[in-house]
């Protein structure tokens, strides 16, 4: 029978399962956006901004919880991606987020402020929306069936890598169903589509992105994912045998700044970068590496604080100052920022005066600005980036075992998909069979990837002008050929169909990096024949047509966020970056040259000459009187012809704050600016770095003003006593391994971190006298304890060398043998500028960020002890 005691007992147990639920929702309710707030938000924005699409979303939704998610998205979604895509799109993909959330066995344990910021938004980056998540859930729901939330993530990894793997590409960032398309990606990509995956399934994810490394050049993107109350990182489409284990854990340990942009108010313990209307973004840099608080004070000539200065703290990469955060001062003239302990540069400027100074993270700071226009000076800089650390978390031999495993057989699937992608024999077959020129389509069918039936069901359009065809796909990207859609192209030559001007910046489909789109015939129809004829003769019409007639948007998102220009002008809105996109497009739909010179983000028109246009530029005036720079440059060894962004670059100085100059990637100093080159007259800031081994870089800033043909000189520092990077080698390079009688990666052997590559020849003196010399080293060698990798070209050399194999008994045991059997190794290195000749052998050193640290070619004596002190520096 009951007793006072049990009912006792059964009321504790009974308010204790109460508090708990309590709890739980609270948790799963702390921090998440209300639907008062929301609804607030919602009714401000398109009563400024009046559209009918995100009501007809709201019509469409089937019950009140798809309303809520779609308002959100609606809320605060940029608008390019309000305007560019139907209704029905975010309702199919609102309801495929709540159906995760129903099935999925975690679905009810994410918090709503996970799952409204981190599973809702279809949006990870800046690549083109699609239906991923529609179309791939059940394959991904029947990948994680019966999993914990931990594992499943792990799982998806695995799927994702089963479809893409690393291949670098160009800035636009693919949509998930096109890189598995392609079955490549960068590294942008692939976090994107590896979010898009996690998303599907319920999980919280989200793209983490260092805007710039601190100890070598470029950057990098990788995932996060949230897991019964903790975020955990993890390489995109490179799965480990746990989470927080990745090829980067060393590398973001010497992190300068890592973050993420969140859809919406985000409201959690990270801290806030920057907070605007419709997003926010955060620094997850303390997820990685030691920090500290960087505070500075931005002062007048006299020494008074200055409020309302423009503080912008940025960071060395690719011989620039890159911006990592920009921000105004307030009353007390001062700015700060969370970082990694390395070094940064603090620029500030306020009404035309400006000032600078290398700041190391932690310290306070006073900046005066003390510079204006049109002073000249020199300022060197040695910086130097933070220190990492090798912590990893352990990972047993077993599951090691089994994660390589489960990759080599995710490589087979994706390579057998991969060998489907048309031949040589196949195109040539095409051509034959369809009357298309092999010569030129056959480029255009290995570039087009996983693409190749949408390029053939478009070269077999009946009646289709052959010529105009290949005209306009060669005026596409490499990108724009894996993932075009055919009616979008079709559209664009249909459109071209009296055209007689074969000219690119008229028939192109693409301004910049916007989302293809048939934006061509509707935009002559949009004008009448009078307008039409007027904007021909005299396209300065068409530019004053724009700025009165297209409302410019001021609604805070990225400037460069792009807005298809037929939505542009149905809208009549767009922001002047889109305003701009909008104006080439119009301009060559009327058969007038028009684009955007990347170099200067200048949208310009031809008339005789290329005259600028006034949209997104920061000075009032356009086609600014011009002279020409050149730069004056000794070449030394190893560095006869400096690269621009390797070694150095120029940026003007727009209100006292450098503006990159965005020469093309394969731009030199001895192509591009020994003999000169023509730009605006103004203030300009030539920055060059010499990137030492350790991370460090010796940084040289010179100011000047260019009025007239001006030279100015490009020096190189140097220190005796380190070990510079003097050139680059692509860690992924092919090779057969004859230990592992397989064909891979340099860096799949390797591992990351520095190696030594050797290129060899058999029955070669200098070849002998290498593998002696380091014979004499095995010692130091071993106990270093990275790869040494020893290529022949062919494999009928290696087997001739393995005749006298027994002659060099005492070679490292961490030294194998291989073969160029595709010459990838030889043409990198014969391409580059650390030879002119073809001699071999060579010996370098070189890391996994595909830097060179020595090289040597030729009959060369002492070779172990030259990498000897190379090693013991780096």
């Amino acid at each position: 029978m009951f007793t006072f005691a049990h009912l006792n007992k059964l009321y504790r147990n009974t308010m204790r399962n109460i508090l708990a639920a309590l709890l739980l929702l609270c948790t799963l309710g702390a921090g998440a956006q209300t639907t008062e707030q929301i609804n607030k938000d919602f009714k401000a924005r398109y009563k400024a901004t009046p559209c009918a699409l995100p009501a007809q979303a709201l019509q469409q939704a089937k019950s009140e919880e798809a309303r809520q998610a779609l308002k959100f998205l609606y809320t605060y979604m940029y608008w390019p991606d309000v305007v560019d895509y139907e209704p029905s799109f975010f309702v199919r993909q609102t309801e495929a987020a709540l159906r995760a959330r129903r099935e999925m066995p975690w679905g009810q344990r994410v918090p709503q402020r996970e799952w409204q910021h981190f599973v809702l938004p279809v949006r990870v980056n800046n690549e083109a929306l699609d239906s991923f998540r529609t179309t791939c859930y059940e394959a991904l729901k029947a990948r994680v069936a019966g999993l914990s939330m931990y594992d499943a993530i792990l799982a998806v990894n695995h799927w994702c890598h089963e479809y893409v793997t690393y291949k670098p590409s160009d800035g636009r960032t693919s949509s998930p169903l096109a890189s598995m398309r392609t079955a490549t990606g960068r590294c942008g990509e692939e976090s994107t589509f590896t979010v898009a995956a996690l998303r599907a399934v319920g999980i919280p994810a989200r793209q983490v992105y260092t805007p710039r490394w601190a100890h070598t050049d470029d950057n990098h993107a990788w995932v996060e994912a949230w897991a019964d109350g903790r975020w955990y990182f993890l390489g995109a489409c490179e799965p480990a045998a746990r989470l927080n284990v990745a090829w980067f854990n060393r590398p973001a340990s010497r992190g300068i700044l890592m973050n993420t942009t969140v859809l919406g108010k985000y409201d959690g313990p990270e801290e806030v970068l920057e907070r605007h209307p419709n997003r926010t973004t955060i620094n997850v840099t303390e997820n990685y590496a030691p920090t500290a608080t960087t505070n500075v004070t931005i002062v007048d000539e006299q020494g008074r604080p200055v409020k309302g200065a423009s503080v912008q703290f940025r960071l060395y990469n690719y011989a620039e100052f890159y911006v990592l955060k920009a921000m105004q001062t307030a009353a007390d003239g001062k700015a700060s920022l969370l970082s990694g302990l390395g070094d940064l540069i603090v620029w500030a400027t306020y009404n035309g005066r400006y000032g600078f100074a290398k700041v190391h993270a932690g310290e306070k700071a006073t900046i005066k600005l003390d510079r204006k226009a049109g002073d000249r000076y020199a300022v060197d800089l040695n910086i130097i980036p933070p220190a990492g650390t090798d912590t990893l978390p352990a990972v047993s031999i077993a599951a090691q075992r089994l994660c390589n495993e489960r990759l080599a057989r995710e490589d087979s699937i994706r390579m057998a998909y991969v060998h489907t992608f048309p031949d040589s024999a196949a195109s040539a077959e095409f051509c034959r069979t369809n009357n298309y020129d092999f010569k030129r389509l056959r480029p255009l069918i290995e570039k087009s990837k996983g693409n190749w039936q949408v390029l053939f069901s478009l070269l077999r359009t009946p009646n289709i002008d052959r010529e105009l065809t290949l005209r306009v796909l060669e005026t596409l990207t490499e990108k724009d050929l894996r993932d075009f859609d055919s009616s979008v192209i079709l559209a664009h030559i249909q459109a071209l169909a009296d055209t007689k001007d074969y000219d690119p910046m008229i028939i192109r489909p693409r301004v910049w990096n916007e989302q293809l789109s048939p934006w061509r015939a509707y935009l002559r129809k949009a004008f009448t024949p009078k307008q039409q004829a007027d904007f021909r003769r005299q396209p300065a019409l068409l530019v004053d047509y724009i700025r009165k007639n297209i409302r410019e948007d001021k609604t805070d998102y990225p400037q460069r966020s792009t807005q298809r220009p037929e939505t542009a002008f149905a809208y009549r809105l767009a922001n002047d970056f889109n305003r701009g996109l909008l104006f080439v497009a119009a301009a060559r739909s009327l058969g007038i040259p028009a684009r955007l010179d990347e170099v200067t983000m200048k949208f310009q028109y031809f008339d005789h000459d290329w005259r600028d246009t006034p949209f997104c530029r920061t000075e009032q005036q356009t086609n600014k009187p011009q002279s020409r720079l050149s730069i004056d440059y000794v070449p030394q060894q190893f560095r006869e012809n400096p690269g621009y962004y390797s070694q150095f670059t120029i940026s003007k100085l727009e209100d006292g704050a450098p503006v990159l100059m965005n020469y093309d990637e394969e731009a030199t100093w001895k192509n591009d600016f020994e003999k000169g080159t023509r730009i605006d007259n103004g203030d300009y800031l030539l920055v060059s770095g010499t990137r030492l081994a350790s991370g460090s870089v010796l940084a040289r800033l010179s100011a000047f003003s260019l009025t007239h043909d001006t030279a100015v000189v490009l020096s190189l520092r140097e220190d005796p006593e380190e070990v510079s990077v003097i050139g680059n080698f692509n860690a992924e390079n092919h090779y057969y391994d004859t230990q592992e009688k397989a064909e891979k990666g340099l860096i799949a052997t390797t591992g990351r971190g520095y190696y030594i590559l050797g290129l060899l020849k058999a029955n070669n003196e200098p070849s002998t006298h290498i593998l002696h010399d380091i014979e004499a080293q095995r010692e130091t060698l071993e106990a270093w304890g990275r790869e040494l990798i020893m290529l022949f070209p062919t494999q009928e050399e290696y087997d001739v060398f393995m005749k006298r194999r027994g002659e060099f008994p005492n070679l490292p045991r961490n030294l194998r043998f291989g073969v160029d059997t595709q010459g990838e190794s030889r043409t990198d290195i014969f391409n580059s500028q650390l030879t002119k000749t073809q001699e071999l052998p060579i010996i370098i050193i070189a890391d996994t960020f595909n830097r060179v640290v020595f090289f040597s070619q030729g009959y060369t004596i002492g070779i172990g002890d030259q990498l000897k002190r190379v090693i013991g520096k780096i």
